[in-house]
């Protein structure tokens, strides 16, 4: 038995139609106006979904990932019965929970401790039910000043919190989160995350909008891409997410520039491509558990010069990570010679953290210090984090703050090289 089942799903939406007041006259002549214009204009719609076909078990917890516009919230509000298809059909079995945007569900006028009420009563849920988790909704919400107050005067953040604690602890048997989360601060993010995860340890069924790609890879095994109305890929997550940033709708692992004239640099050096590389081949998501390399090809002008190439490393949300020189090769403090050259550099398995880093190329000269170029943001990589236990986090699931997550040795004393 399937948990939700969608064939052929497909949704259009009417363009050109204006909100306002209108004349009698064109009140009665706007049908036929309209009527006339989508038999001879295909482009008077908009296809949001087309053809969208899936199937998930009780207990699957699924990633929908998609830039922009793909589709992503048409789908989650068709399934979550807001709004109907256009054609196909979408069947669900078993309770179902949304939290599409702020505020749905929840009545403006009625308190929050009303609004749970609600809420569990429209799940189908008896009174005693919604008793017995009151208090772990209260809590987790952290609004219980506010319980008595009617929504309408809540916060967006409040409102996030209440409708999220509601949706997750009133035991539905399908769960189906978008970015509303986005709403709350990081440490509340983190507690949903973990939440989302104990839901989905607990056999129900969760479907998770996100473009936060840790977060879909950590908590979803399987994770579905859309793109313009449209099933892209689904499988597993690593997968997808890795087709996802290599498809150009993300960020991109390998940048060339074939045309000497456009290249960075100067009259010195100038940058040719640079690559991200895990088990010799081009990726976009790496395992943290592997060494990665960033392979960068230059082409040297005029030699003679002590050339060193460098590495920025910057999360996505713009923090400084680390940057590294080339300081161990045949050419560390030798001039080289005009032609092509490659540097790479391997980061090492259980180095970086979870996460997006953006990745600068610069190349320098030390004696005196000039930069010849510098790239920022020259390719990207999304570091995905294991759950076997041999990664850095070892068994523990929860969320691992920092930029780097190295693996330490523990116990005796350091290991020293034989000198």
């Amino acid at each position: 038995m399937l948990a939700i089942h969608a064939a052929g799903l497909g949704k259009r939406y009417r363009l050109g139609q204006k909100a306002g007041y209108r004349t009698l006259r064109e009140a009665l002549r706007k049908p036929f106006a309209m009527l006339r214009r989508s038999v001879d204009d295909p482009a008077a719609f908009l296809w949001a979904l087309e053809d969208v076909s899936f199937d998930v078990r009780p207990g699957e917890v699924v990633g929908i990932i998609g830039r922009n516009g793909a589709g992503k919230s048409t789908l989650l509000k068709i399934l979550s019965r807001i709004t109907d298809p256009t054609r196909g059909r979408a069947e669900m079995r078993g309770r179902v929970a949304s939290l599409l945007e702020v505020g749905t569900g929840f009545h403006p006028e009625l308190t929050g401790r009303e609004n749970i009420y609600l809420s569990g009563a429209v799940l189908g849920m008896r009174r005693n039910e919604i008793v017995r988790y009151f208090d772990a909704i209260v809590a987790f919400s952290e609004v219980e000043r506010f319980l008595d107050t009617q929504v309408k005067y809540y916060s967006s953040g409040m409102f996030t919190r209440l409708a999220f604690a509601v949706a997750a602890h009133l035991q539905p048997e399908i769960l189906i989160v978008d970015e509303v989360l986005a709403v709350g601060d990081a440490s509340f993010q983190r507690k949903c995350l973990n939440k989302m995860e104990d839901v989905g340890r607990e056999g129900r069924t969760v479907l998770f909008v996100s473009h936060n790609m840790p977060a879909v890879t950590r908590l979803c095994p399987r994770t579905v891409l859309l793109d313009k109305g449209r099933v892209l890929q689904d499988g597993p997550s690593h997968d997808v997410v890795s087709a996802y940033l290599s498809s150009g709708l993300g960020t991109t692992a390998a940048r060339a520039w074939p045309e000497p004239a456009e290249r960075p640099g100067n009259e010195i050096v100038r940058l040719v491509s640079v690559r991200v590389m895990q088990d010799g081949k081009n990726r976009e998501a790496v395992d943290i558990r592997r060494p990665v390399a960033i392979e960068v090809e230059f082409e040297v002008l005029a030699g003679g010069h002590v050339l060193v190439p460098n590495l920025h490393f910057t999360t996505d949300e713009g923090v400084d990570a680390f940057v590294a020189a080339e300081i161990d090769s045949p050419w560390h403090r030798k001039p080289r010679p005009a032609g092509r050259h490659t540097a790479v550099a391997w980061i090492p398995g259980n180095f970086l953290a979870e996460g997006t880093y953006l990745v600068g190329v610069a190349i320098s000269t030390l004696d005196p210090v000039r930069v010849h170029l510098h790239e920022r943001d020259a390719v990207a990589l999304q570091v995905i984090d294991s759950f076997e236990g041999d990664s850095a986090r070892g068994d523990y699931g929860g969320p691992f703050p920092g930029v780097v997550r190295p693996m330490l040795r523990w116990g005796g004393p350091p290991e020293t090289k034989n000198v």
